[in-house]
């Protein structure tokens, strides 16, 4: 057991953890020349596409020092705030961690972020300056920047670059000396931590695990606590780049276990399992529940689809433990699920994994985030979605739910910086200079107007220097009103939001001017309106498309043609009792896209 280190790479998103994965695993052998290519670990075809970790990856690697063989498990986590979550489980199954910086960057809201997380678990912290072979590098500055924040001694901190692997032997002999060996006790009942599980459609469940006490054998009769359910292990193993079986796992180790396990409810991520016969009693703890930010309906195109897209949202949530799910149903759209994500980030992914892994084509309603709504009788609800509000006339207030957000900028960008977070009716809390030309604004501001584009917006306004990192506050009271669209009168309730009385008007009536460019014309007149309560704010028409039926008149009396005009409205009439407006699903998104 002295002889294992359980670490994982933390750092703000783009400062290079994948690359430098790659460089740990091509020098301590683990991956030959033939099957090396870039961010070897990022096996998913989304995340090499967009150049970014959406999942948490284990892998193990040997490594000598000294004369003695080592075995290092390493995890590489996301950098996106969006996939906070994943950061979190890895750092509960580690000992030490790699907080690398990005010599041309500095230090960004999520470097930080993600350090408290593992300063919280007593996390060995190993600073590394990345990318050092940047022409624009600045590595003594950066150096000053960790100083400060971790309070550490110069020469503890590492420079390397992940694609030059300039100073990556460094790392790895530091990772030996420094990070401390698993504690545990491998004659105690048997605990194994699960932190990850994937879905394979000829072996059922596999989870991850971490063997906190004890010792795992194949063949074992185990039980998971939380869900009471008992297996045989048929299979356990190390995670090399391919799964490897092995006969036994002990206390520190990090590894695999296959048992046929067909129902996705059946493993839960922060599970303990143990042995059937003189097992543990209770459950290893300190893992918190997920809790989503944002929310949003996810019906299938066709409604016939389903029970396929609740299969699909299973075996997604086994790989994907911060997605949450219940079922729900829409007037337009029929039966979909209301599902809850970490941020607009999480929630584009997962629609594309839908898509690409799971072949479910999926609309998404406008998201929002959840309010606690009270009655005259002093009631509260919490409610997820705009159609699930009670009559105005028995509201009481209404409570949203406020952020305290973390920008961290270059001061030459304080001003607009400022001006996006007051017109989302931000408060500004104080600000602090970390260095020179560096400044970390922070923020109480509702989470339900940063939902939609404040973070695209921050990156523009910044050119992309300013990082943003965000933790739930409170709730507090706010003028909300419910916004809903009506199409020829009939309310689409995919399309109502709950928003501020101040931002109302100007919304509806922007919301208006989208659909009429999107909602193709139809035979008849559509009247698109916005509407609080029985008020309608904002209104356009979207045109019938009509057949010249006076083309044939050449002269005569203007009655002959009043006469067919006549008795083409009345067609129109008719037909506009009877004709359904098809929202596409271009509009759903359009909502998303308003400046």
């Amino acid at each position: 057991m002295k002889h294992i280190r359980n670490f994982c790479i933390i750092a703000h998103i783009d400062h290079g953890k994948s690359t430098l994965a790659d460089r740990l695993l091509e020098y301590t052998k683990t991956i030959d020349a033939a099957n090396m290519q870039a961010q070897v670990l990022d096996d998913m075809e989304l995340e090499r596409e967009r150049g970014i970790t959406i999942k948490s990856h284990a892998i193990q690697m040997e490594y000598e020092l000294g004369g003695e063989p080592y075995i290092l498990n390493l995890i590489d986590t996301p950098g996106h705030v969006d996939f906070s979550y994943e950061v979190s489980r890895s750092i509960a199954a580690c000992e030490g961690a790699l907080l690398i910086v990005d010599a041309a960057q500095g230090i960004q809201a999520q470097t930080i972020s993600n350090l408290y997380m593992a300063i919280e678990h007593d996390l060995e912290i190993i600073p590394v300056i990345n990318k050092i072979d940047l022409p624009s590098a600045m590595p003594d500055e950066v150096e000053d920047q960790i100083v400060e924040l971790l309070g550490c001694p110069r020469e503890a901190i590492l420079r390397a670059s992940g694609k030059t692997g300039e100073g990556v032997f460094r790392i790895l002999d530091t990772i030996v000396e420094k990070v401390p060996a698993p504690k545990g006790d491998p004659g105690a009942p048997l605990q194994c931590l699960i932190f990850d599980s994937v879905f394979n459609s000829f072996r059922g469940i596999i989870a991850y695990f971490k063997v906190v006490n004890g010792v795992i054998r194949k063949g074992d009769m185990v039980k998971f606590i939380a869900t009471g359910k008992e297996y045989d292990a048929d299979e356990v193993g190390v995670l090399k780049l391919e799964m490897s079986p092995r006969s036994e796992i002990s206390t520190g180790d990090v590894g695999y276990i296959i048992s046929g396990i067909k129902t996705s409810a059946e493993v839960r991520v922060g599970d303990t399992i143990t042995h059937l016969k003189g097992g543990a009693r209770e459950a290893i703890a300190g893992f918190e529940e997920v809790k989503p930010m944002v929310f949003a309906g996810v019906y299938p195109i066709d409604s016939e689809d389903f029970e396929n897209l609740r299969t699909s949202l299973e075996k997604l949530r086994l790989n994907d433990a911060s997605l949450t799910f219940q079922p729900e149903s829409s007037v337009a759209l029929g039966f979909g699920f209301r599902c809850g994500f970490l941020g607009l980030l999480h929630m584009e992914i997962v629609q594309e994994r839908l898509d690409r892994e799971f072949g479910m084509e999926v609309i998404t309603t406008v998201p929002n985030v959840s309010y606690k709504v009270y009655d005259k009788k002093g009631t509260c609800t919490e409610v997820h979605n705009p159609g699930g509000l009670p009559d105005p006339t028995l509201i009481e207030h209404i409570d949203e739910p406020y952020i305290r957000a973390s920008v961290i900028t270059n001061t030459t960008y304080i001003g607009p910086i400022m001006t996006l977070c007051l017109g989302k009716r931000g408060i500004l809390i104080k600000q602090e200079y970390i260095s020179g030309d560096r400044v970390e604004i922070f923020y109480d501001i509702p989470l339900g107007e940063i939902v939609i584009d404040f973070y695209d917006k921050l990156k523009s306004i910044s050119k992309g220097y300013a990082s943003f990192d965000y933790h739930l506050q409170d709730f507090r009271p706010g003028k909300l009103v419910k916004l809903d669209i009506l199409l020829n009168g009939e309310p689409v309730d995919a399309l109502s939001t709950l928003t501020h009385v101040d931002n109302s008007a100007s919304f509806g009536r922007k919301m208006c001017e989208k659909l009429k460019e999107l909602i193709p014309r139809q035979q008849f007149d559509i009247a698109i309106q916005a509407a609080i309560g029985s008020k309608i704010i904002a209104r356009e028409t979207v045109k019938a498309v009509r057949k010249d039926v006076t083309a044939k008149c050449y002269g005569g009396d203007i009655s002959r043609k009043r006469k067919l005009l006549e008795k083409q409205k009345e067609g129109k009439k008719r037909m506009k009792q009877i004709g359904t407006v098809e929202v596409p699903q271009k509009a759903f998104l359009a909502v998303l896209k308003l400046d």
